[in-house]
């Protein structure tokens, strides 16, 4: 679980880095998970667009998704969603 003053540090990690992938009218599917659950492995946090087309609510989403691949959710504003998942190398330091 993470405190608020990690959360604040990764969403400031997050602020310069582009969305890695987009979610759209397929929504959750086995290929998603997978490819979300690879891009955690290599980046540790990953930032996720989320389409109007999705079918699903963006805070559902984002919690199905952090549940299939042990990750936490660090944001969620508006579309857009921010994963994070401590690496067997961590890369990056938490305060």
């Amino acid at each position: 679980m993470l405190t608020g003053k990690q959360k604040r540090y990764l969403r400031s990690l997050a602020e310069t880095q582009p969305a890695i992938l987009q979610i759209g009218k397929d929504a959750l599917s086995d290929n998603l998970i997978d490819t979300v659950d690879k891009a955690l492995a290599a980046r540790e946090l990953i930032k996720i667009r989320i389409l109007k087309t999705a079918p699903e609510d963006t805070q559902e989403l984002a919690f199905d998704l952090a549940m299939h691949t042990h990750s936490e959710i660090v944001q969620i504003i508006g579309r857009t969603l921010i994963l994070y998942r401590r690496g067997k190398q961590p890369e990056i330091v938490l305060p």
